[in-house]
């Protein structure tokens, strides 16, 4: 049975590569942005015990499965149950054009027009991916992956995602 964790940068193609395995090998999807955040204005993260209560729930509840995000502090109570890790460590510049072409994504957004109105927003945050020091940054991501004792793949191009 597979269990995968995918991460990377904002752009970084995660949630295509996950949906792309989840049809291939009938797998499970767990988004951790729907667990990661309150449904607030501005937004606000979910307190810690609150987001990894949800993801043991949809690992002990799930026998396969796709988890997928850029949150290095839920990948770490992830991680354990993963039997492999893909890292989407793409070039910044992929990153931003990915983001650009993203279609709507009904689970974030009210409507396509407000997801276009938060690109700018995106688009620096991609941008600053490899100077942040936090928990969504590439240090903490590249942190992560060299800690894992499992199978694992870094990937830095979209033709090694299509590849998978």
């Amino acid at each position: 049975m597979k269990k995968i964790l995918i991460f990377g940068n904002s752009g970084s193609g995660k949630s295509t590569l996950a949906k792309q395995l989840c049809e291939t090998h009938r797998l499970s999807h767990l988004d951790l942005d729907e667990l990661a955040w309150k449904p607030t204005t501005p937004p606000e993260r979910m307190p810690l015990e609150e987001s990894a209560t949800a993801i043991q729930a949809f690992v002990a509840s799930n026998d396969a499965w796709v988890i997928e995000g850029c949150y290095t502090d839920l990948m770490e109570i992830a991680g354990p149950h993963s039997d492999e890790i893909i890292y989407l460590n793409l070039p910044i510049d992929q990153c931003i054009e990915n983001a650009k072409r993203r279609p709507w994504e009904p689970h974030k957004y009210e409507s396509k027009e407000a997801q276009d109105n938060n690109l700018e927003m995106l688009l620096d945050w991609i941008r600053h991916y490899e100077t942040r020091n936090d928990t969504f940054s590439q240090r903490a991501h590249l942190g992560f992956f060299e800690q894992f004792d499992g199978q694992k793949n870094m990937l830095t191009s979209n033709g090694h995602v299509r590849d998978l």
